[in-house]
Protein backbone atom coordinates (compact mmCIF):
# COMPACT_ATOMS: atom_id res chain seq x y z
CA UNK A 1 0.00 0.00 0.00
CA UNK A 2 2.82 2.36 1.10
CA UNK A 3 4.97 1.39 -2.51
CA UNK A 4 1.15 2.80 -4.20
CA UNK A 5 0.91 5.70 -2.49
CA UNK A 6 4.90 6.38 -3.61
CA UNK A 7 4.13 5.44 -6.41
CA UNK A 8 1.55 7.71 -7.31
CA UNK A 9 3.32 10.71 -6.03
CA UNK A 10 6.39 9.53 -8.32
CA UNK A 11 3.36 9.10 -11.47
CA UNK A 12 1.78 12.42 -10.28
CA UNK A 13 5.39 14.49 -9.78
CA UNK A 14 6.09 13.00 -13.15
CA UNK A 15 2.63 14.05 -14.78
CA UNK A 16 2.93 17.75 -13.23
CA UNK A 17 6.96 17.90 -14.01
CA UNK A 18 5.90 17.02 -18.03
CA UNK A 19 2.68 19.82 -17.84
CA UNK A 20 5.09 22.21 -16.65
CA UNK A 21 7.82 21.40 -19.55
CA UNK A 22 4.63 21.41 -22.05
CA UNK A 23 4.32 25.25 -20.73
CA UNK A 24 7.24 26.14 -21.32
CA UNK A 25 7.15 24.38 -24.64
CA UNK A 26 3.90 26.36 -25.70
CA UNK A 27 5.23 29.32 -24.67
CA UNK A 28 8.43 29.07 -26.56
CA UNK A 29 6.89 28.12 -29.85
CA UNK A 30 4.50 31.69 -29.51
CA UNK A 31 7.61 33.29 -28.86
CA UNK A 32 9.62 31.93 -31.48
CA UNK A 33 6.34 32.20 -33.85
CA UNK A 34 5.61 35.84 -32.83
CA UNK A 35 9.95 36.54 -33.56
CA UNK A 36 9.14 34.85 -36.86
CA UNK A 37 6.18 36.94 -37.46
CA UNK A 38 8.03 40.06 -36.76
CA UNK A 39 11.44 38.91 -38.96
CA UNK A 40 8.62 38.16 -41.76
CA UNK A 41 6.90 41.46 -41.52
CA UNK A 42 10.31 43.13 -41.41
CA UNK A 43 11.65 41.62 -44.13
CA UNK A 44 8.48 42.34 -46.08
CA UNK A 45 8.80 45.59 -45.48
CA UNK A 46 12.73 46.08 -46.54
CA UNK A 47 11.91 44.00 -49.49
CA UNK A 48 9.15 46.57 -50.35
CA UNK A 49 11.19 49.61 -49.80
CA UNK A 50 14.05 47.97 -51.92
CA UNK A 51 11.56 47.05 -55.22
CA UNK A 52 10.53 50.87 -54.25
CA UNK A 53 13.92 52.06 -54.81
CA UNK A 54 14.87 49.78 -57.44
CA UNK A 55 11.53 50.87 -59.58
CA UNK A 56 12.12 54.34 -59.36
CA UNK A 57 15.91 53.63 -60.44
CA UNK A 58 14.12 52.17 -63.04
CA UNK A 59 11.79 54.67 -64.26
CA UNK A 60 14.42 57.39 -63.97
CA UNK A 61 16.92 55.65 -66.99
CA UNK A 62 13.96 55.29 -68.38
CA UNK A 63 13.58 59.27 -68.46
CA UNK A 64 17.38 58.97 -69.29
CA UNK A 65 17.36 56.72 -71.65
CA UNK A 66 14.22 58.94 -73.52
CA UNK A 67 15.94 62.04 -73.49
CA UNK A 68 19.28 60.60 -74.90
CA UNK A 69 16.86 59.06 -78.32
CA UNK A 70 15.72 62.20 -78.18
CA UNK A 71 19.18 64.03 -78.47
CA UNK A 72 20.51 61.51 -80.70
CA UNK A 73 17.00 61.88 -83.09
CA UNK A 74 17.79 65.31 -83.15
CA UNK A 75 21.85 65.30 -83.86
CA UNK A 76 20.99 62.78 -86.53
CA UNK A 77 18.35 65.54 -88.16
CA UNK A 78 21.41 67.91 -87.64
CA UNK A 79 23.72 65.65 -89.17
CA UNK A 80 21.28 65.10 -92.43
CA UNK A 81 20.90 68.72 -92.73
CA UNK A 82 24.77 69.53 -92.58
CA UNK A 83 25.08 66.85 -95.26
CA UNK A 84 22.41 68.24 -97.44
CA UNK A 85 23.92 71.88 -97.29
CA UNK A 86 27.64 69.98 -97.86
CA UNK A 87 26.10 68.21 -101.26
CA UNK A 88 24.79 71.10 -102.30
CA UNK A 89 27.76 73.67 -101.63
CA UNK A 90 29.45 70.79 -103.70
CA UNK A 91 27.37 71.34 -106.66
CA UNK A 92 27.57 74.63 -106.80
CA UNK A 93 31.26 74.32 -106.81
CA UNK A 94 31.25 72.10 -110.00
CA UNK A 95 28.98 74.51 -111.84
CA UNK A 96 31.21 76.75 -110.82
CA UNK A 97 34.03 74.58 -112.17
CA UNK A 98 32.72 73.33 -115.60
CA UNK A 99 31.51 77.26 -116.23
CA UNK A 100 35.12 78.62 -116.00
CA UNK A 101 36.43 75.83 -117.88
Amino acid sequence: MEQETVLKEVLNAFKLHANHIDEKMDTMRSDLESKMDNMKSELETKMDKGFAEVNQKIDHLGKKVDGLRVELTETQETVDFSASKVVQHEKKLRQLNMQQN
